[in-house]
């Protein structure tokens, strides 16, 4: 079962997600428009090295707390690294006041129908018995919408929720995430049938059982009210999906009921030239921006 404060705060207080869940592939570019290019590097152990720390920069800044950011999502080797000496999800918790998710997907197959769907996850108890002893509180996974195709829409959704009862089943929060690419030609249309797929996979599950939704910010505002408003769903949080932090959260400021997600708009404007006075009070700017579209709906 579920913590009942983090649940409380994660239902209920006013804020957003912050999003530190970068991986492999993703690595590299997170760390580009840090400043830190591939030459300073060497391997995927520094990498990781400069990413974590990266991570606990952000985590450790004074504006990083639960007033503002109630959750963030964590990459495994994040969950598995620590601050000061603290393993990470325990110090978001106990010294931030921030609820811990962990990002578990292991990336996407090849697009087809439109769609890319998860990898195969055969190791998912494991990680999510793992997660649940460290302190996280729910999970995170990703699949993408390229076109309006139903087919590959429908199996998107399947593929979520089929993961996400099994989540549920080891106690943990599960934040279904099927992305519709801002770049698609068929947004709109892709939008309409993903949010009746999920509607029919919510009537589905059984009273009790509740999952959270990161969805790309529609192109329609408050398109996703049903959604919000359905008896199994926590909360709804959005993704930035490559828009810039202004556009994401201009257009996010008009949908009620829907809390940011964000990670490339997040870290923006953050450089590892900064000194720790300028990082932490660009980042704090960033927080009270990404917290009022969050908040003070248009």
């Amino acid at each position: 079962m579920v913590d009942a404060k983090m649940l409380n705060k994660i239902s209920s207080a006013p804020g957003f997600i912050a999003a530190l869940d970068q991986s492999g592939g993703s690595t590299p570019k997170a760390l580009s428009l840090y400043g830190v290019s591939e030459s300073d590097y060497q391997g995927d152990e520094e990498m990781f090295r400069l990413m974590h720390a990266m991570r606990v920069r952000i985590m450790s800044a004074p504006a990083f707390t639960g007033d503002k950011v109630i959750g963030a999502i964590l990459f495994e080797r994040t969950m598995d690294g620590d601050v000061d000496g603290q393993a990470v999800p325990s110090y978001l918790w106990e010294k931030r006041g921030v609820v811990p998710f962990l990002k578990i997907d292991k990336g996407l197959d090849a697009e087809e129908n439109g769609a890319q769907m998860m990898k195969p996850m055969p190791d998912l108890d494991a990680l999510l018995i793992r997660g649940r002893n460290k302190g996280i509180f729910g999970t995170k996974m990703r699949s993408v919408i390229a076109h309006a195709d139903k087919a590959g829409i429908s199996a998107v959704v399947k593929q979520q929720f089929e993961v996400a009862r099994q989540i549920i089943g080891q106690g943990l929060m599960p934040i279904i995430e099927p992305e519709v690419s801002i770049k698609s030609p068929t947004k709109v249309e892709a939008e309409a049938i993903l949010r009746d797929e999920i509607a029919q996979q919510l009537d589905k599950l059984p009273a009790g059982e509740t999952v959270m939704l990161k969805l790309t910010i529609p192109t329609n505002a408050d398109f996703y009210a049903p959604l919000v408003a359905h008896r199994s769903v926590v909360r709804v949080v959005a993704l930035s999906g490559g828009y810039s932090r202004a556009d994401a959260c201009e257009k996010l400021s008009h949908n009620h009921g829907m809390i940011a997600s964000f990670s490339r708009a997040l870290t923006e404007n953050l450089r590892v030239t900064m000194s720790d006075a300028d990082f932490n009070a660009s980042l704090a700017e960033t927080i009270d921006e990404i917290y009022a579209a969050s908040v003070n709906k248009a």
